[in-house]
């Protein structure tokens, strides 16, 4: 028996990093997942390795309604159903904010932000039309403090968690619970970007994180499966930080 047995739930950005081990864990804990992404060949490996009776592959431009339409067309004509929304695809730039240019600005907003309400929009009346079920949005600790040199990506953050909340309120009539997800500094290739060098990011997250290390995807993936099921159905509407510590406060030594 797996936690997510006869769910149907689609993961965006799926085809690597928190949302390929958010596929995989759900996918493992018997619900068929729908991978998102604009990776095509890295998200049809992998619904290739979980088996086309577990995975389907569809390309999703989280900021495309175009996209979107197809997708929940996709699944259902797959799978039946859509009752699962991880909104996870997200991108990440470094710029002071005095520094960015408003095409970069406008970017990260589209899919982060944009991304996030065009997948509940889009997604939510088919979780309610099954039933009911969840949807988990993909903020980041920088949605509840601040980060200097990630202003666009933490305002982005900021809005999915008001998204989050507003959706909470509005679908849980419906049966549907909403919370978001808040990792802090996790190993994937978004956090990762080419030139920076690995053993120095190590060393600076065993500075500046209390438990001494930055986080695993995995470790994301978990969460997220617990908002998923039903070990959190009284919880909705609320923010959830993964972030070995960081957010405690200041550590003095």
């Amino acid at each position: 028996m797996g936690k997510l047995d006869g769910r149907v739930v689609l993961v965006t950005g799926a085809a690597r990093g928190q949302g390929e081990q958010e596929a995989r864990l759900f996918a493992a804990e018997g619900a068929k997942v729908v991978l998102g992404d604009v990776l095509d060949d890295a998200g049809e490996a992998l619904a290739k390795e979980l088996g086309e009776d577990r995975a389907a592959y569809v390309r999703l431009d989280v900021t495309s309604e175009a996209d979107w339409t197809a997708a929940v067309a996709a699944a259902r004509e797959r799978f039946g159903k859509i009752d699962g929304l991880v909104n996870n695809a997200g991108i990440l730039r470094f710029n002071e904010l005095v520094s960015t240019p408003l095409e970069e600005f406008q970017a990260i907003v589209s899919v982060n932000q944009t991304g996030c309400f065009l997948g509940i929009r889009t997604v939510a009346p088919e979780i309610a039309a099954a039933g009911g079920g969840t949807i988990v949005n993909t903020a980041s600790y920088t949605g509840i403090t601040g980060m200097a040199g990630v202003g666009a990506y933490a305002a982005t953050k900021h809005a999915v968690l008001g998204l989050t909340k507003v959706a909470a309120l509005e679908l849980a009539s419906k049966g549907i619970r909403v919370n978001a997800v808040c990792p802090g500094a996790i190993d994937t290739p978004m956090s990762n970007p080419e030139g920076v060098d690995p053993e120095a990011t190590a060393e600076l997250y065993r500075k500046l994180v209390p438990l001494g290390r930055i986080g695993r995807p995995e470790e994301v993936a978990a969460l997220a499966l617990f908002l998923t099921g039903e070990d959190s159905a009284y919880i909705t509407g609320q923010p959830f930080v993964i972030d070995g510590g960081w957010l405690a406060g200041v550590s003095l030594f």
